[in-house]
């Protein structure tokens, strides 16, 4: 006789009967073992499933329409060029950068003419890394000093995160359709729009911590897949770890792109952090999935020095690295400040750290003074920024930032109109549109309402829809007020209804075709009490 077994094969169970042999182990079915045959156990027993393939139990295969993928990529990207490119010279300040493109660009075009670095004269006021500076200098060296040089850089870096987002998200979704939705809602993201239309620093950061997310989950296939392999040849139990993966050339990358960010803007640093802890969870749960006795112990013993070294020196060289201009300067700020003379804020030649060479000291000593100036922007209520946005308004855009304004615009359809840049998402600027609406018929209502007769219900009334719409930023192309007045006695009522209509291309930030409509209707009661001739 022998004695019930039950074993996992893939996703499945099997129960059969197998002798018992104290000399051979039992109760693991391999995946190149051929399934016995199981006694039914009633009528209309299910029968065993396969084993499934070892590539299946690391995940879903990526999609098989590569080219149609690749088509739909640069078609999106190309569009995503066009908006980005088209009329990148507009707007100047009577010439010269707006915004805090004041900041960035003079600075990039000083390291075209001092060698790669800021000379800065008269202030230190130089807060963040060089590389983002440096990438603005390319386009200015290219395309001169106006906007299409200080801005040619950041509108290919916005062009490049489609392309990026596409195939990130096509990757994650194993779909190409929803890949392309991802890259038709990034171009017409209202924010993203007007960051890549600016020569500041915040879209190379972008764009390089998305490269960086972009590797890290072609890291994480690649890990899959070279586990596949182990498990398909039967070597996944050699070690309760599991096997040694190997270079990972996409991870380096990652350290590498996320170096790079840190070298725009300090907040890259965030970033590190999240895809370092991000890192070893894909490893630890890739190596549970293939079937590792012990995937946490082994994630640690196989794979946490190597993400040390990818994810922590190789960042901190890069970011070294992007101050190649400030090394080899005589001129660039606290350059040679060790051994100089600064009272208490001097570095002196000799103590602890004299062995660190003196130019690495000089660049600790300046970031200090950077950290200094960062930790001085408080958000308290005493010395709080006018134009301070707390993180969580930022999807809303309740509080957005204003880039440029032009108190009179021409060639509007009116008299005068106002010309804004303000770094606001579109899905806010879609609901800011809804608001606006809501809030002009809620006003017409109220100030129908407390005129003394209908003539004056209806104009009070437009005047009052008008003027709200006005004051709140004027999203709608084209505006209808209807004020019904036709229960206007003691105890009646006055309906306001304003309908909008908005062109999608200020929704959406550029020049695309359509339209969209909002309507509502806002009812304000009149006293029964009341006097009405």
């Amino acid at each position: 006789m022998g004695e019930p077994t039950i074993a996992s094969v893939g996703e499945s169970t099997v129960v059969g009967v197998q002798p018992v042999d104290l000399g051979v182990r039992t109760g693991v079915v391999d995946e190149r073992d051929t399934v016995p045959e199981v006694p039914a156990l009633g009528p209309g027993a299910p029968r065993p499933q396969p084993p499934a393939p070892p590539r299946l139990r690391l995940g879903p295969p990526p999609p098989t329409d590569q080219l149609r993928g690749w088509i739909v990529t640069w078609v999106l990207t190309v569009i995503a060029g066009i908006v980005r490119f088209i009329g990148l010279n507009r707007p100047t300040d009577g010439g010269t950068p707006v915004f805090d493109e004041k900041h960035y660009v003079p600075q990039a075009w000083q390291m075209l003419r001092n060698g790669g670095v800021e000379d800065n004269p008269g202030y230190e006021l130089v807060v963040h890394p060089p590389l983002g500076k440096q990438l603005i200098a390319i386009g200015e060296l290219l395309l001169g000093y106006n906007g299409w040089g200080w801005r040619a850089a950041a509108a290919l870096s916005g062009t490049i995160m489609v392309l990026l987002v596409i195939r990130v998200a096509r990757r994650l979704t194993r779909s190409t359709l929803l890949g392309a939705v991802a890259g038709v809602l990034l171009i017409c993201d209202g924010l993203s729009h007007v960051q890549s239309r600016m020569g500041m620093l915040d879209v190379f950061a972008a764009l390089f911590t998305l490269a960086a997310f972009a590797t890290l989950i072609c890291d994480r296939d690649d890990v899959r897949a070279r586990l596949a392999v182990v498990l398909a040849e039967g070597r996944i139990d050699d070690s309760p770890y599991g096997p040694r993966l190997g270079v990972r050339w996409w991870r380096f990358a990652t350290g590498l792109l996320l170096g790079l960010s840190c070298a725009v803007k300090w907040s890259g640093v965030y970033w590190l952090a999240a895809f370092a802890v991000l890192t070893l969870v894909f490893d630890a749960t890739a190596r549970r999935a293939a079937g590792v006795r012990r995937p946490w112990v082994g994630t640690i013993v196989r794979d946490l020095a190597p993400a040390v070294w990818v994810l922590a020196l190789l960042p901190v060289l890069v970011y070294i690295g992007s101050w190649w201009g400030w090394f080899r300067s005589e001129t660039g700020i606290d350059r040679n400040v060790v051994g100089y003379d600064r009272g208490a804020n001097g570095v002196g030649p000799d103590g602890p750290w004299a062995f660190v060479p003196d130019a690495l000291r000089s660049l600790w000593f300046y970031s200090a003074h950077v950290l200094d100036f960062h930790a001085g922007l408080t958000t308290q209520v005493s010395g709080q920024h006018p134009w301070e946005s707390k993180p969580w308004t930022w999807p809303m855009g309740l509080r957005p930032m204003l880039y440029y304004y032009e108190g009179s615009v021409q060639g509007c359809g009116q008299a005068s109109c106002v010309g804004a840049i303000m770094l606001i998402a579109t899905g806010a600027r879609y609901v800011d549109a809804r608001g606006q609406t809501n809030h002009a018929a809620y006003a017409a209502a109220r100030a129908a309402s407390l005129t003394t007769n209908q003539e004056s219900a209806v104009q009070a009334g437009t005047r009052a829809a008008e003027g709200s719409m006005s004051e709140r930023g004027h999203a709608c192309a084209h505006m209808k007020v209807n004020v019904d007045a036709g229960h206007f006695t003691p105890g009646g009522s006055v309906r306001a209804t304003v309908t909008c209509t908005a062109d999608l291309s200020d929704l959406v930030g550029f020049g695309l075709p359509g339209s969209k409509t909002f309507s509502f209707t806002a009812v304000a009661p009149l006293e029964e009490h009341r006097s009405i001739p």
